[in-house]
């Protein structure tokens, strides 16, 4: 054999890629970046994608109902998490072909009681939620979004900041003429959570009496929404950044954007399970909230709100969910961290994930010694690795970091507590949970087609 067929070698995607290819890579961006602009929050996400489903066929499941091969159904979990599948022609009991991804991102949540003065100068405390470097957000043009239930029940929805001529929202920071002692401490220590305070407001009420910053926005929040400072109590309101998703460099191959992490693959796994017709076995899009903080709660992947779905398909066909779950497959699309020659220090090179060579597989993450990971097994690994070949599919393997380094975790490891074989793969991200994180357009195609080759599996 030759040295080329003996040793294994990375390929770019744009050394195969024709210019037809290309040309859809380019094209299949454009829907991808419309998404991410209506995507800010997970119930955005959710609603975006319940959109997209419905004009291509998907109707809302029933408990109960026995849907037949070809059908195309979804099921929203609370606003915020969602389930999307197409009947197979094979009964359940030979397993589904599941990919799975989470439609949360790392934000900043306005607390229970938020809103304060000081100094003649209004704010809102924050919670910030995942994980986040809190520097980084500091003097950065910020969006409100979120939805409140006020006392009779009623439920507001909210936008603010990202629409041409609306307001934004800022967090300060110190001026590089004062920052001396701030300057001495470490960067996780630039600012505290607690100082997460973001400015809502400075004009004083006419009304005499304290508070009256506060006030004047308290009355402006009343006005347009009907909201008192008790409706806080039952809301959920996010602080995201103002920032639209954008090309970036001169040849317009990469995707600038908030929240790649993990809508790059929520979108790839989506497009895919819309574009998919008659699969053989069931083919299930689930997109889950709550993973950037452990996957809890009931919209999360620790839900049994999957289990349930699965289990009344599962019934209507006279199968065991046990049998389904032992024979499914699933990939559980996640995004990694791609290599960056500027911090190379703390990447293995060799297998490493890098821009532009296609949607990334790996076989386990967790932190060090694999603590908290999946470690798909060398027959999992065995079968992308065909599946992938024979669609042509562009892929590569990758990992969280040296072994030392650090690490991190996904969904996958709850997919297989539930007996599914489950392998990670997703698109390599630069500044990951950064305000403002960098992929490449093409290992977001090859990510899709990716999921579209596991469904039509």
């Amino acid at each position: 054999m030759t040295r080329e067929e003996l040793f294994y070698r990375q390929k770019n995607v744009y050394e195969t890629a024709g210019e037809e290819t290309a040309a859809e890579i380019f094209a299949f961006a454009e829907g991808y970046k419309s998404y991410m602009d209506a995507s800010k929050t997970e119930r955005l996400a959710v609603r975006e994608a319940v959109r997209l489903a419905e004009e291509k066929g998907f109707r809302p499941y029933a408990f109960g109902s026995k849907p037949k091969a070809g059908d195309r159904v979804y099921l929203v979990n609370r606003g915020k998490a969602l389930i999307l599948a197409v009947i197979g022609g094979e009964p359940l009991g030979s397993g589904a072909n599941i990919a799975a991804a989470h439609v949360d991102a790392p934000r900043l949540d306005l607390k229970q009681v938020p809103l304060y003065e000081d100094g003649e100068l209004a704010f809102f405390k924050t919670h910030y939620y995942g994980g986040i470097k809190k520097y980084q957000w500091l003097a950065l043009p910020l969006a409100l979004y979120g939805t409140v239930i006020k006392k009779d029940g009623e439920a507001v929805d909210i936008a603010v900041g990202d629409r041409p001529g609306e307001p934004q929202f800022v967090i300060t920071d110190l001026l590089p003429h004062l920052d001396g002692d701030q300057m001495k401490k470490k960067a996780s220590e630039f600012v505290p959570g607690e100082s997460l305070n973001i400015l809502a407001g400075s004009r004083p009420d006419r009304e005499e009496g304290e508070g009256r910053v506060k006030l004047t926005v308290m009355k402006l929040l009343n006005e347009k929404y009907g909201l008192t400072e008790e409706d806080f109590l039952s809301a959920e309101l996010s602080a995201v950044p103002a920032l639209g998703a954008r090309d970036l460099g001169f040849d317009r191959s990469l995707i600038g954007a908030y929240g790649h992490d993990d809508r790059v693959c929520v979108y790839a796994e989506l497009m895919a399970v819309l574009n998919v017709e008659k699969p053989k076995r069931t083919a299930v899009c689930l997109l889950v909230d709550k993973e950037e903080i452990g996957s809890e709660g009931v919209t999360g992947m620790l839900s049994t709100s999957f289990d349930r779905f699965l289990d009344d398909l599962c019934r209507a066909q006279g199968v065991s969910l046990y049998e389904c779950l032992a024979n499914s497959f699933c990939l559980s699309a996640d995004v990694c961290n791609a290599f960056d020659p500027n911090f190379p220090e703390v990447s293995e090179k060799r297998n490493n994930a890098r821009l532009n060579y296609g949607v990334a597989i790996m076989k386990y993450t967790g932190s060090r010694g694999k603590s908290g990971s999946n470690d798909a097994s060398a027959e999992v690994m065995g079968r992308v690795r065909r599946l992938f070949s024979a669609k042509g599919v562009v892929w590569q393997t990758g990992e969280l970091g040296k072994v030392d380094q650090g690490g991190g975790g996904t969904v996958a490891k709850y997919a297989a507590r539930r007996g599914i074989d489950t392998v990670d793969a997703g698109v390599p991200v630069l500044s990951m949970h950064s305000p403002f994180e960098v992929i490449a357009k093409a290992d977001l195609y090859m990510a899709y087609k990716g999921a579209l080759a596991l469904y039509e599996e």
